[in-house]
């Protein structure tokens, strides 16, 4: 029974250092992934330029289509801002197409929160920001297309 015993052990080793490897790898993923930092939106060459409500009725045709076409892509969108709700860390404007109630919402970058703090309703303003793409709202019976890492666009 000894030699036997012997012959698993450095099995039992190989796997364990492996089960060991793998753990410190996931871990090491896990921490780049949580603290990933992207590139000031600001700094990056936008995919497509759109008016708001133009982008609104694209989406409110065929959403499936634009998702596609605009998924992660970097664009500048001008348009009327109809609401700004502003909290501690963030702000997020809205622009909306006020005859079906769809609407394109930007939830800015930390370091733009200031001046977008300054944007009140009725301006008109461009902003640039990642598309995360649209959904229709089956409740609100409206389209909404959401944005993150905004920044105004000068």
């Amino acid at each position: 029974m000894d030699a036997a015993k012997k012959r698993m052990n450095p099995w039992l080793k190989k796997i364990l250092f492996g089960i060991i490897i793998l753990s410190i790898a996931g871990a090491g993923a896990i921490w780049y992934i949580f603290n990933e930092k992207f590139s000031d939106t600001n700094e990056i060459k936008p995919d497509y330029t759109v008016n708001a409500l133009d982008l609104i009725h694209e989406f409110e045709k065929n959403d499936s289509l634009s998702n596609r076409k605009y998924g992660e892509k970097i664009m500048v969108v001008n348009g009327l801002v109809t609401q700004v709700e502003g909290a501690d860390t963030t702000v997020n404007i809205k622009m909306a197409d006020t005859t079906s109630g769809s609407y394109v919402i930007f939830a800015f970058q930390p370091q733009h929160r200031y001046e977008a703090k300054k944007i009140k309703e009725g301006e008109l303003v461009s902003i640039k920001g990642s598309c995360s793409g649209g959904a229709y709202s089956q409740i609100l019976e409206t389209e909404f297309i959401t944005f993150k890492r905004c920044a105004l666009n000068k």
